[in-house]
């Protein structure tokens, strides 16, 4: 028979026999490439681009893609292609920061309702139904008109907006986790609440939040560019995917590369996080077997 002591120190997660390693699917591979060259594209924007994204050019104006500039310039003869590298970069930070704003907090919240229950519990989830209640993009335009439109007015409002989520999702992890034997062998022996929580509790949250904060970045690139098209985002002369798509509308008919190409790097953007958060999900989630 195990003391108490030895099932409070046992790992949360209980340990497997050791199987043979599946290869990555194909889903992972194609997504992963695909989010690998986003990342390598907004690093190089820091130190390289092959044109200033801001210089104003009028000689040039709507140029068609060329050798000389190979996805055309705009109606102020910018290069698209050095805008297309800066609005990477600022999509994948502005998602990035969001995304751990969101989890950071709402995992908190989510712990604390889950394992502490009574009143707290009550509270923190009073507030976060009411949150629920309003579609996130919807409760997104109400904080920016508080908070004003900058990028990381984006941020907080994202990631406020995501919370809920995050919040359900965790709760719903310590709910079924706060009964198991090894969690009441660590009240027995007198640890704390926050040290069960810290330590037993929150690492059993892990996998979830993984795979929830794949969804979430993509969810995160798509509503900034959503934003940043109803001119509520980062304001110009910036250069994101959202604010090149609200500019081209004028142009679509005599210039559709100015429409095109932001668009097709939102799509990409969402299909490599997509195909690599199923993959995630398959790996991580125990109720998804192969």
């Amino acid at each position: 028979m195990k003391t108490l002591s030895e099932m409070a120190a046992a790992p949360t997660v209980e340990a497997k026999a050791p199987t043979q390693k599946r290869p990555l699917p194909f889903n992972a591979l194609i997504g992963g490439s695909l989010l690998i060259v986003l990342v390598v594209l907004a690093v190089a924007g820091i130190v390289w681009t092959p044109y200033d994204p801001l210089r104003l050019d009028l000689a040039n104006r709507f140029l068609a893609p060329s050798w000389s500039h190979i996805l055309g310039t705009d109606e102020f003869g910018r290069d698209v292609f050095s805008r297309i590298i800066i609005g990477a970069r600022t999509s994948l930070w502005v998602s990035l920061l969001t995304v751990l704003l969101a989890i950071s907090i709402g995992t908190l919240f989510g712990l604390l309702a889950g394992y502490l229950r009574g009143w707290t519990d009550r509270l923190l989830m009073m507030v976060n139904d009411a949150l629920l209640a309003f579609p996130g993009m919807l409760l997104a335009l109400g904080l920016l008109a508080i908070v004003g439109a900058s990028q990381y007015g984006i941020v907080l409002a994202l990631g406020l907006a995501y919370i809920p989520t995050v919040v359900r999702v965790v709760r719903s992890t310590v709910l079924s986790l706060r009964e198991r034997e090894f969690i009441e062998a660590s009240r027995v022996i007198g640890n704390s609440e926050l040290y069960t929580m810290w330590r037993h509790i929150a690492p059993n949250c892990v996998a979830p939040l993984i795979v929830l904060a794949t969804s979430m970045f993509g969810w995160a690139i798509l509503s900034e560019s959503a934003l940043s098209f109803l001119g509520l985002g980062v304001p110009p002369p910036a250069a994101t995917w959202g604010n090149m798509l609200a500019s081209s509308r004028p142009h679509l008919v005599t210039a559709p590369w100015l429409g095109f190409f932001p668009g097709l790097m939102i799509s990409v953007a969402l299909i490599g996080i997509n195909l690599f958060g199923d993959a995630l999900r398959d790996r991580l989630d125990p109720r998804m077997s192969r």
